[in-house]
């Protein structure tokens, strides 16, 4: 085998090892991944084994207007944001619909 086929095979080997690593990870880590041509984000998410929200991210606090707390086991950890591709905005001669 050549040296740049022998480089090729260890490279085809490990991309889906990779991606395979990288998705245990974000769900050990409790993280949502989403990317498309515009951004990558990585959001947190709620643990299922959190005392005091079960995994449902909160709970509803009572009263006339009831609204959900957030559970800090996923709202105190910061999202990430990565840029990739300029949102393209509306021409200003034309109605956006």
């Amino acid at each position: 085998m050549t040296g740049f086929r022998l480089r090729a095979a260890l490279l085809l080997a490990a991309v889906p090892l990779a991606a395979a690593t990288a998705a245990a990870v974000l769900k050990a880590g409790h993280w949502r991944l989403y990317a498309d041509r515009h951004r990558l984000e990585l959001t947190p998410r709620p643990r299922r084994s959190c005392p005091d929200c079960r995994g449902a991210g909160g709970w509803w606090v009572g009263g006339a207007n009831p609204e959900m707390e957030a559970c800090g086991c996923w709202s105190d950890r910061r999202e990430l944001r990565v840029r990739l591709w300029p949102v393209p905005a509306w021409p200003d001669n034309e109605p956006p619909f």
